[in-house]
């Protein structure tokens, strides 16, 4: 199994930062990406950004140029740096792991961090 612990989420003013973090442990091996993901109230959940295991990151389109994500491979961590942040990125944050296992992936969940952002 895989465990992923998320922290670092909390209530910050219109254009303050936060950092996620985000601890992953037990049978990690064959890992092919790590991400965020959230979900705000009545919304489905998207993507926020994901890094591949030799550093490949992709972003959505909303958080390009505010968010970064990166990791540390020996700790087995990824961080999620939001900077600028707006009352739209007000969400639930999710952790995610995925890996291969005889060709399939299988994806798991943290359970997630509340992020606020308002004055």
């Amino acid at each position: 199994q895989v465990q992923l612990v998320e922290s670092g989420g909390g209530l910050v003013q219109p254009g303050g930062s936060l950092r996620l973090s985000c601890a992953a442990s037990g049978s990690i091996f064959n890992i092919r990406a790590m991400g965020w993901y959230r979900q705000a109230p009545g919304k489905q959940r998207e993507l926020v950004a994901t890094i591949t295991q030799v550093g490949i990151t992709n972003y959505a389109d909303s958080v390009k140029g505010r968010f970064t994500i990166s990791r540390d491979n020996a700790e087995n961590t990824v961080y999620l740096q939001m900077n600028s942040l707006k009352p739209e990125d007000t969400a639930v944050y999710y952790c995610s792991l995925t890996r291969a296992i005889m060709g399939t992936s299988y994806t798991y969940w943290g359970q997630g961090t509340q992020v606020t952002v308002s004055s």
